[in-house]
C-alpha cells in the first residue's frame, strides 16, 4: 500500500513523521492505560478525515465514553458484541462492503470485547478476521487496547495482524509513544520512545529518560504467576474464592450472585431456556468444576450440558442417584478453540460462505482437506496432550457439543460426528489419533446434512459453533475387548404405541449388547430391544417365533488389539469370557438346544439377546422409569436420554448417563377421526408399526418405488434411484410444501443400498408420510426406528412412519393402483425418464378433480390407510 502524498493520514504531522506515513491499508493499534488517552489520538484522525472529504466510520460497543462524538462523525453505528461473535464480525463486514474503498475506521477499546466475550482467544479471533478485511479495502482503522490486560491469545493475534502496533504513556502529564511494529517502513529512530511536544513527536535520546519511563510499568511476561490471566482465568480464580466460603456467605453476596451469572454466560449457555434450568440445580461449586475441566475457552455446548445438567438434577431429587450413576471424568474443548482452528487454517471463510443459503452448500475437496489437515494453537495441543495423560489407555470418546445441539426444537441428531478412539499405541499416535478425532468433528459442521438441517430450520443465520466432549467409555477390557454390557437410549414419552397396554407416559427404551452405536445409528439388518417401561414384557413382536429372529445378533466393541471400534457376533464377544454375567442379558434358545440333540450334536451357542431377567427381575426398569419421569418433571417437558449400565449382578450396577436433552416430539398422540372406507379404495394399508402424530390428511404426491423391480436392479443404478428421489421430494410444483406419501422397498436412508434405498435424510425431510415396503428379500425386515438418529428426524420434521408387510393378512398394498395410474416421472424431470419403471410418481387429485388420495392413521390402534376418496362424497 501506498501512502497519499502530501497529507497526514493520521491528523498529527509528527507522527505522521516518526512513521514514515500512516499508508492506506493500516491497522493502527494504540496499548494505553487510559480511553482518554487514546482520545488524544483519535480527534485529530477525525478532523483529518472532514479534511480529505473521507467517509469517518465510527464502530460503539463499549461501555466506556464515547471517542468520537456525533459532532465529528456522520456515520455512527452501535453493535452488541454480547449477542455473539458471528452477529458482529458480519456487521462490520456488512459496514465496509457498504462504505467500500478509502474510508477511515475508529473502534471502541477492544478489550472490553474480551469482557462481552469472556475470552482473549475469541478477542485475537476478531482482529485476525478484522484487520485483513480492512486492508484489502484500502481503509486507516484506528483501534486502542488497554496495555498488560491481555494473555498471548489477544496480544500475538494483534501484533501479529496489525501494520502499526504502539505504546502510548502518560506520565506526569507528558504524552509519550513508543511504536512497537510498523510494517513496511524503517527509521533510525523509528522504533525510539518519542514524547509528544506541540505538533512534533520528539526521539527520547537517553537511556535515563527511557527508562524512567518505562520501568515502572508491569511487564507480565516475565512474571509467570500472572501469564494466562486474562478476564476468564481472573474470573474462575475469583469464583474459587467464593466457592471456598460459606452458601449462607455466598446467597447474601451480591458479587457472588453476579459472579456465577457470568461464569454461566462464559462457559456454560447464554440461552434462557437452560439458563432457568441450571441456576435450579448447578451449584456455584458445579459451575468451578467446568471450569477446572476446560481446554481453552468459550462455551462447553448442548451436549456438555445437557449432561451435566441431568446428573444434577437426577441426585438433588434422590440421594439414590449419587450412588447409583456411574462418575463421570469428562473434559470439555470450548468452542474458541473452534473459531480459532477455523480462522488460523484459512477455513472461516469457507464457513462464511456456506452459511449463506444461496451458496449451494457443498464443501469442496480442497475445502475438506483444509478442514481435516489444520493445526492446532501450541498451548491447546500441550493440553490435549496432558489430557490424553490423565486417561492412560482407556478408550474415549469424541462427542460433538455445539451451541445449537441437544437445544429445544434442535436435536441435530446424527447431523455432527461422534468419534471413538481407543486411544491405544504410544503417546504419540494417541495424540495424533485425538486430534484427527477432533477434525473430525470440526469438518462435520460443514457436511450437507449438517447445513441442510440448519438451512431447513432456519438456523443458518444462528450463532453455531462447535464445542467438543470428551469421556471416557463406559465399560471394561476383556481380553482384547473393550465394551459395555448395556447401552441404549430413552424417552420419557413413548410415541411408538404397538398395544393397548402400553401407556405412552411411562416412556420407553431401546436396548442393545456392547457400545451404543447400534442403540442410535440404523445399521446391517439387526435389531434392538424396544422396551415399553410399564409393560417391559410386551413385545412387538406378534409370534414367539420372532424372538430369535428378531433379536440382537451382533455388538459393537472397542478392539484393543487393532486400536479400533468394530463389530463381532454375540457369540465371538461372549463366548469366551469367564465368569461374565450373561444370564442377565440372554436366554436360552430350548427349542434350538432340543433340535440339536435330535441331530446327534451336543455343542451348540444357544443363547440369544433377550434381556428377559433385566426386564423382569431386579430394579433396572423401575429405575429407568423413575429417572425418565424425573427428568421430565424437571425439564417440563418430554426428554431422550443416552446410557450405558454394567452389572456385576442382577441388583449391583452402574449407570452412565451420557446425554439428555429434550425430546423432539411435535406435540401429543391425537387420535383422528375414525373414516371408513370401501376396501376397493384402500391403496395401502399397515397396521403397525405405525410412528408418529395421528392425522388425516389428503396428499399432493405420491412418490413410489417399485419393490420388484428395485431389487433387481445394479448397486450403482439404485443410488441414482435414491438421488432421483431426492430431486423429487423437493420440487414445489407452484405450492410451499407439497404433502408427499413416500413409499419404497426396505430401509428409508440406509446406507446400505442392498437393504432399501440409500438416501440422506436431507434428500427427504419434505416428505410427509413414509413407508417402508418389506419386499426386497427374505431376510429383511424394517424395524421401527425409534432412537436412531433416523427416528429423531421423523419426529422433528412432524413425519408420520409406517412399515407395511404384503404377505401379512391385514396389509395391503394396491400394485394395480400403481400400474394403472398415470406416471408424472418424465413430467417432472425428463431427465429421469429412463428410471419410469422402478419410480412412479402419482399426483393426489385427479386431471378431473373428481377424485383425491387421503391418508388417515391412528398410532394408538396401530393403523394407516392410504385411500382414493371422491370430492363428490367428501362435500359440506
Amino acid at each position: 500500500m501506498e501512502k497519499i502524498e502530501g497529507v497526514s493520514n493520521t491528523g498529527l504531522p509528527g507522527l505522521d513523521k516518526i512513521l514514515n506515513g500512516v499508508m492506506l491499508g493500516d491497522n493502527v493499534v494504540f496499548q494505553v492505560d487510559t480511553v482518554e488517552d487514546y482520545v488524544r489520538f483519535v480527534g485529530p484522525f477525525c478532523q483529518e478525515a472532514r479534511t480529505q472529504q473521507r467517509d469517518l466510520i465510527y464502530f460503539r460497543f463499549a461501555d466506556h465514553d464515547v471517542v468520537v462524538t456525533e459532532e465529528n462523525c456522520d456515520h455512527i453505528f452501535e453493535l452488541h458484541p454480547e449477542l455473539g461473535f458471528e452477529n458482529f464480525i458480519s456487521e462490520i463486514f456488512d459496514t465496509i462492503e457498504r462504505f467500500g474503498k478509502g474510508a477511515y475506521y475508529v473502534f471502541d477499546c477492544l478489550s472490553e470485547l474480551s469482557v462481552d466475550w469472556y475470552s482473549d482467544r475469541m478477542l485475537g479471533n476478531f482482529f485476525m478476521l478484522a484487520c485483513p478485511y480492512l486492508y484489502d479495502y484500502d481503509t486507516v482503522a484506528y483501534f486502542a487496547l488497554f496495555r498488560n490486560h491481555h494473555t498471548p491469545f489477544a496480544i500475538d493475534a494483534i501484533h501479529g495482524t496489525a501494520q502499526v502496533v504502539m505504546d502510548v504513556y502518560n506520565n506526569k502529564g507528558d504524552i509519550y509513544v513508543h511504536p512497537l511494529k510498523v510494517d513496511g517502513r524503517q527509521s533510525k529512530t523509528m522504533y525510539m520512545l518519542h514524547r509528544w511536544e506541540g505538533e512534533d513527536f520528539v526521539p527520547v535520546l537517553t537511556s535515563r529518560t527511557t527508562a524512567e519511563i518505562l520501568s515502572d510499568v508491569p511487564q507480565p511476561w516475565l512474571d509467570f504467576s500472572m501469564h494466562q490471566k486474562d478476564i476468564w482465568t481472573k474470573s474462575f480464580l475469583r469464583a474459587q474464592e467464593i466457592v471456598d466460603t460459606t452458601k449462607a456467605e455466598r446467597r447474601s453476596d451480591l458479587k457472588a450472585i453476579s459472579l456465577y451469572d457470568r461464569l454461566v454466560r462464559m462457559a456454560v449457555t447464554r440461552d434462557a431456556q437452560p439458563r432457568k434450568l441450571i441456576e435450579k440445580y448447578l451449584d456455584f461449586s458445579d459451575v468451578v468444576d467446568i471450569g477446572k475441566r476446560m481446554i481453552g475457552t468459550g462455551l462447553i455446548g448442548g451436549k456438555s450440558v445437557g449432561m451435566l445438567l441431568a446428573r444434577a438434577i437426577l441426585k438433588k431429587h434422590d440421594i439414590k442417584w449419587a450412588d447409583k450413576l456411574e462418575p463421570h471424568d469428562s473434559f470439555y474443548i470450548g468452542s474458541d478453540v473452534f473459531y480459532t482452528y477455523l480462522i488460523q487454517n484459512h477455513c472461516w471463510w469457507i464457513r462464511r460462505k456456506l452459511n449463506d443459503p444461496e451458496s449451494g452448500i457443498t464443501l469442496d475437496g480442497t475445502a475438506k482437506a483444509r478442514m481435516l489437515s489444520g493445526k492446532f494453537p501450541h498451548d491447546i495441543e500441550d493440553q490435549f496432550v496432558k489430557m490424553l495423560e490423565y486417561y492412560g489407555q482407556s478408550p474415549i470418546i469424541v462427542r460433538s457439543s455445539s451451541l445449537l445441539e441437544d437445544a429445544y426444537g434442535n436435536a441435530f441428531s446424527g447431523k455432527y460426528e461422534s468419534v471413538f478412539c481407543a486411544n491405544q499405541g504410544t503417546p504419540q499416535a494417541r495424540l495424533e489419533n485425538f486430534l484427527n478425532a477432533i477434525r473430525k468433528v470440526y469438518a462435520s459442521t460443514l457436511s450437507v446434512e449438517a447445513l441442510a438441517y440448519r438451512a431447513h430450520w432456519g438456523l443458518l443465520d444462528r450463532d453455531e459453533q462447535m464445542a467438543i466432549l470428551v469421556q471416557r467409555v463406559s465399560g471394561s477390557v476383556y481380553e482384547d475387548q473393550y465394551f459395555p454390557q448395556i447401552a441404549g437410549v430413552g424417552v420419557s414419552y413413548n410415541p411408538y404405541v404397538w398395544n393397548s397396554e402400553i401407556d405412552p407416559e411411562a416412556g420407553m427404551i431401546r436396548l442393545v449388547f456392547g457400545l451404543g452405536t447400534r442403540a442410535v445409528d440404523r445399521v446391517d439388518d439387526d435389531y434392538t430391544r424396544i422396551v415399553a417401561l410399564n409393560a417391559p414384557m410386551r413385545r412387538p413382536e406378534a409370534h414367539s417365533d420372532d424372538v430369535r429372529k428378531f433379536s440382537q445378533k451382533k455388538g459393537d466393541i472397542i478392539d484393543l488389539a487393532s486400536d479400533r471400534l468394530t463389530t463381532r457376533s454375540f457369540k465371538d464377544i461372549v463366548e469366551n469370557i469367564p465368569d461374565f454375567p450373561l444370564d442377565i442379558f440372554a436366554s436360552r434358545d430350548l427349542d434350538l438346544e432340543r433340535r440339536i440333540r435330535d441331530a446327534g450334536r451336543e455343542d451348540v451357542f444357544s443363547w440369544m439377546l433377550t434381556f428377559e431377567k433385566l426386564l423382569s427381575q431386579g430394579s433396572f426398569v423401575k429405575d429407568m422409569g423413575e429417572m425418565l419421569q424425573t427428568l421430565e418433571d424437571a425439564y417440563e417437558h418430554p426428554v431422550d436420554i443416552e446410557f450405558t449400565a454394567n452389572f456385576s449382578d442382577l441388583d449391583d450396577y452402574k449407570i452412565n448417563l451420557l446425554q439428555c436433552r429434550p425430546f423432539q416430539a411435535k406435540g401429543d398422540i391425537l387420535i383422528a377421526k375414525p373414516c371408513p372406507v370401501c376396501s376397493d379404495k384402500i391403496i395401502l394399508e399397515s397396521t403397525g408399526p405405525v410412528i408418529g402424530n395421528s392425522k388425516a390428511t389428503t396428499v399432493d404426491r405420491i412418490i413410489y418405488v417399485v419393490p420388484e423391480v428395485y431389487g433387481n436392479m445394479k448397486m450403482s443404478d439404485r443410488y441414482e434411484v435414491a438421488r432421483t428421489v431426492g430431486k423429487l421430494t423437493h420440487l414445489k410444483d407452484g405450492k410451499q410444501k407439497l404433502t408427499t406419501l413416500l413409499i419404497g422397498p426396505g430401509r428409508w436412508a440406509t446406507s446400505s443400498p442392498e437393504m432399501g434405498v440409500p438416501v440422506s435424510f436431507s434428500e427427504i425431510n419434505t416428505v410427509s408420510v413414509l413407508c417402508e415396503v418389506v419386499a426386497m428379500h427374505e431376510g429383511l425386515v424394517p424395524e421401527a426406528s425409534l432412537g436412531t438418529h433416523f427416528f429423531n428426524d421423523l419426529v422433528e420434521s412432524n413425519m408420520l412412519y409406517c412399515a407395511i408387510y404384503p404377505d401379512k393378512y391385514d396389509n395391503i398394498l394396491d400394485h394395480e393402483f400403481f400400474t394403472r395410474s398415470e406416471n408424472r416421472l418424465a413430467a417432472l424431470l425428463p431427465e429421469a425418464e429412463a428410471f419410469s419403471s422402478s419410480i412412479k410418481v402419482i399426483d393426489g387429485v385427479s386431471d378431473d378433480k373428481d377424485l383425491r388420495i387421503c391418508v388417515n392413521s391412528n398410532v394408538l390402534k396401530q393403523k394407516l390407510t392410504c385411500y382414493v376418496d371422491a370430492l363428490e362424497e367428501r362435500a359440506p
